[in-house]
């Protein structure tokens, strides 16, 4: 084919965000659709510090769909993969036929390249299938001239990626309709509602996660009678709870109903059968450290969640953020003590603490325990790159050699 008659792909190039739930989802009623058996409520990490990066690529060059993730090519016939992309192109059909000129039919024919890349560990327990799912339909839906309400269709490709179309502090409503049209995220409050809110992600490990959450969750929903006492009789009255802790920027409230959550929900994975152990040593002495620092002050000024991992994420305001970190060191003590690589994100200046602080924390020191720290706050939802020397793919549709 001559240079000037090769046809360049049209790409597009967007970014999403990690959410991590306070009040958890755990647990389908409808394994194809996704749909949930309780409702649940996160916050919305900012992409400065956690997100995913997609790009896609479109060419009638392309002699099939394609998708790489994180440097190596992966099946593209994966059925969520599918449900995500067989969607949004039905939806652009429906809005070409329905007479919208601005769809692009040649776009509707041509197949895809899509590539994606974490700047965080993947399969960790850190949202990751949440932030990719949701950067892939946001991002698809850009190349597709798609809009309006996207979650329903991020939610098929993993359950939380409804909630990470949205920046703040999003809920998941779990709906009743059976074709799922009612199992949508709503945000709660944007991302500036509570400036002073601040976010520590204690990576225990960045190890892949021994049970995946997809098969945690249906061993869960066939075996825990504890599950079914949570879903129908604790989360209703905590989704309403929290998102008025949420409205209020009620702190305490919100702080032990997060860790009430996060306890139960580990609760029910031990309740599973056989059990699921997400929690490890380092975890543990996380839970220990956060009750006593608490305990010491009287009031409850940090808070733990743990997702299907051992990482612990702690909410916490601004005021105490230098204070807790430095007791985080006292019983972590960083590998090498270099503060910079032991904490990313929102830079902290060190202070010290008292020996009154130091004598109420009755732990021994975890050197290792703690690889390191990202610090971050709640951020915005998915948006879109407008610089092309940002795009993950080259002009022949493939991945760029860093990417």
């Amino acid at each position: 084919m001559p240079k000037d008659t090769v046809v360049k792909p049209a790409t597009v190039t967007c970014t999403a965000p990690v959410n991590i739930a306070v009040v958890k989802y755990w647990g389908k009623r409808n394994e194809g659709l996704i749909l949930p058996i309780n409702s649940s409520l996160s916050v919305t990490l900012h992409q400065d510090q956690l997100k995913t990066t997609t790009t896609v690529a479109s060419c009638r060059s392309f002699q099939e769909d394609r998708i790489w993730l994180n440097g190596k090519e992966e099946d593209i016939n994966h059925p969520r993969l599918q449900s995500c992309l067989r969607e949004i192109r039905r939806l652009a059909r429906k809005r070409r036929n329905d007479g919208d000129s601005s769809v692009d039919v040649g776009c509707l024919s041509h197949k895809v390249h899509i590539c994606s890349v974490n700047n965080f560990p993947t399969a960790a327990g850190l949202a990751s299938s949440a932030a990719g799912f949701a950067c892939l339909v946001y991002t698809l839906a850009k190349v597709y001239g798609v809009d309006g309400e996207l979650s329903g269709i991020a939610r098929q490709g993993s359950g939380s990626a409804c909630r990470s179309m949205y920046g703040g502090f999003v809920q998941w409503i779990m709906g009743e309709r059976e074709d799922g049209k009612d199992s949508v995220a709503q945000q709660v409050e944007p991302e500036s509602h509570w400036p002073d809110l601040r976010v520590l992600v204690l990576v225990a490990s960045a190890e892949r996660k021994p049970v995946g959450s997809t098969a945690g969750m249906q061993t869960s929903v066939e075996t825990s009678s504890l599950l079914k006492h949570r879903a129908e009789s604790v989360v209703p009255d905590r989704m309403k709870q929290m998102i008025e802790a949420v409205h209020k920027k009620d702190f305490a409230t919100f702080a032990e109903l997060t860790m009430r959550d996060s306890n139960q929900f580990h609760a029910t994975c031990l309740d599973t059968f056989p059990p699921i152990f997400y929690l490890n040593t380092v975890s543990r002495h996380v839970i220990s450290l956060v009750h006593q620092y608490n305990r010491h002050y009287g009031e409850a000024r940090v808070a733990y969640t743990f997702d299907a991992g051992p990482n612990a994420v702690i909410y916490t305001l601004q005021q105490h953020v230098a204070e807790f970190l430095q007791v985080v060191r006292l019983v972590f003590p960083p590998d090498n003590n270099n503060g910079k690589t032991f904490l990313t994100g929102l830079q902290v200046e060190p202070v010290e603490i008292s020996e009154e602080l130091k004598n109420a924390i009755c732990l021994e020191p975890m050197s290792k325990g703690v690889s390191y720290i990202i610090s971050t706050q709640a951020g915005p939802g998915p948006r879109v790159l407008e610089d092309p020397g940002q795009h993950l793919l080259g002009s022949d549709g493939l991945p760029k050699p860093d990417a």
